[in-house]
């Protein structure tokens, strides 16, 4: 049979055959992907989608802080836009930036260029492509509060451009169709002094250290609040902090964060997940939603890539 990299057009980025995701996210956990590709820029990625067999499935990653890639790993093309496609810009409190730039760089350059309101950008782990898939948010503030536009393709190549109302953006969720790849976005800040701008990076750095674990291989933030309380009071309510799972355990600093003691498989922390979900429904909790996105293939069942 064919190799999918052979069925692939010549592109000016760059191809990584058979690479293991745990390399590509934060948990350190994944079986390999077939493809890893790194755009140039927006005309290589176009090139690339325009050209490539539509029966090969494409998934785009960010930073992986937010992911559990499967043990079994991702068959066909991971996008990688955090190599090149980085630019930031800005127009008065308006500031442009490439999706594969991280949300810590955007928050400094706008604390740089006195330009506020985008503070809360320093405290959440990954790129500014997965911001606006997921509607990231923290410190009370998140995407849609600041987006004026994302601006990207879909599946076939043709450009796309939608506004949060667009894309229907909500609490930690984004309608915008699972096709699109996200290349830039425009954000709206406000005219602020650049040391004022700084302390309330340093204060939200500190609260977040003092706050979550630190120095371990965590994926962030496991589950979405539900309505009118507190993910991890509702797994600390049902008894789950510091639960283990082969070489997986619930943080005893936050119960909301997963945590890879360094030997733990991806089914290791999906298991612990569900396991979570289901402690706290048993004690009459909510219905607990991932907020971390699961992708890939199980090893020992072989299932086909799925949310």
């Amino acid at each position: 049979m064919m190799s999918i990299l052979n069925q692939l057009p010549e592109v000016r980025g760059s191809y990584t055959s058979n690479e293991p995701m745990s390399h590509h996210t934060w948990l350190g956990v994944g079986g390999p992907a077939d493809i890893i590709f790194n755009p140039l820029d927006e005309d290589d990625l176009f090139h690339f989608l325009t050209n490539c067999p539509h029966e090969i499935p494409i998934f785009t990653v960010g930073a992986g802080s937010n992911l559990l890639v499967r043990d079994g790993g991702i068959t066909g093309v991971v996008i990688k836009l955090s190599k090149h496609m980085k630019q930031i810009t800005h127009d008065g409190t308006c500031i442009k930036a490439q999706t594969g730039a991280t949300d810590a760089d955007v928050a400094r350059y706008a604390q740089k260029a006195g330009i506020g309101s985008l503070e809360f950008l320093i405290g959440i782990p990954g790129t500014i492509g997965g911001g606006l898939r997921m509607n990231a948010g923290a410190y009370g503030s998140e995407f849609r509060d600041i987006t004026i536009r994302a601006h990207g393709f879909d599946r076939n190549g043709n450009r796309v451009s939608a506004t949060p109302a667009d894309m229907g953006m909500a609490y930690r969720h984004s309608g915008a169709p699972a096709g699109w790849i996200f290349t830039s976005a425009e954000f709206q800040g406000t005219k602020s002094e650049s040391t004022a701008i700084k302390m309330q990076m340093k204060s939200i750095i500190g609260s977040r250290g003092a706050a979550q674990p630190r120095g371990v291989r965590t994926g962030g933030s496991t589950f979405a609040n539900p309505r009118g309380s507190k993910a991890w009071q509702e797994i600390d309510k049902a008894g789950c902090r510091g639960l283990q799972i082969g070489g997986a355990q619930v943080s005893e600093k936050h119960c909301n964060f997963l945590i890879n003691k360094g030997n733990a498989t991806a089914e290791d922390i999906e298991t612990l997940g569900e396991t979570i979900r289901q402690r706290v429904l048993a004690s009459g909790g909510p219905d607990l939603r991932w907020e971390i996105r699961r992708i890939g293939k199980n090893q020992s069942k072989g299932t086909r890539n799925a949310p």
